[in-house]
């Protein structure tokens, strides 16, 4: 279908640009969602008497959305979350999830649909989540996934928590082990000691 944009769209174009699109694209997001109009002689009229109008509203929105930018660029927002020894969530981390966390921390002008989260975050870490507060404004929050605050702490400071988990299974289990030491002898000598005490009281 032949549409004429009445807003940027990332990847198709700029206002008043006319591209072609899938038509379930166009039915089902672009037209139901105002940013689109379909592309015939009647619209194309009705969109170039109302271009100066469209062009300055999009310029006040996109002024709105420079200035919230300020207040949401490079935020920081900590999700506890349980998770698998592995650090597999138990379940998952969705953009409803983000924009909680956010209104919560005072952001109160990001909606679920200025977020864009590619897939659902399934792993404890950092990731980095872009926000599109306009379709030609866009910043970057940071969301740290984590099993507790201690945690969200260290992984602000880069240090990665499964890995270290994993280095100190791994050292504890070479530590306790002794290949030079008898099978059972520190155990022994442990159970015998409190046996004598007894007797001598």
């Amino acid at each position: 279908m032949e549409i004429i944009l009445l807003e940027r769209i990332e990847k198709l174009g700029a206002i008043g640009d006319v591209v072609t699109v899938k038509d379930g694209y166009a039915r089902n997001f672009l037209l139901p969602n105002k940013k689109a109009l379909r592309s015939n002689n009647a619209n194309r009229a009705v969109f170039e008497a109302n271009r100066a109008r469209i062009e300055t509203e999009n310029a006040a929105r996109r002024g709105d959305a420079e200035k919230a930018a300020e207040g949401v660029n490079g935020k920081q927002i900590v999700l506890i979350r349980q998770s698998s020894n592995a650090g597999h969530l138990y379940g998952s981390v969705a953009v409803r999830d983000v924009v909680e966390a956010l209104h919560a921390d005072g952001v109160t002008d990001v909606t679920k649909a200025m977020v864009v989260l590619e897939r659902p975050i399934k792993t404890l870490g950092v990731f980095d989540v872009k926000v599109a507060l306009h379709p030609e404004v866009a910043v970057t929050i940071t969301v740290n996934v984590a099993r507790s605050p201690e945690e969200a702490e260290l992984q602000s400071q880069g240090v990665d928590v499964m890995a270290e988990m994993f280095e100190k299974d791994e050292a504890g289990f070479t530590e306790d082990y002794d290949p030079n030491a008898e099978p059972g002898e520190i155990a022994a000598e442990t159970e015998e000691a409190p046996a004598e005490d007894e007797t001598e009281a």
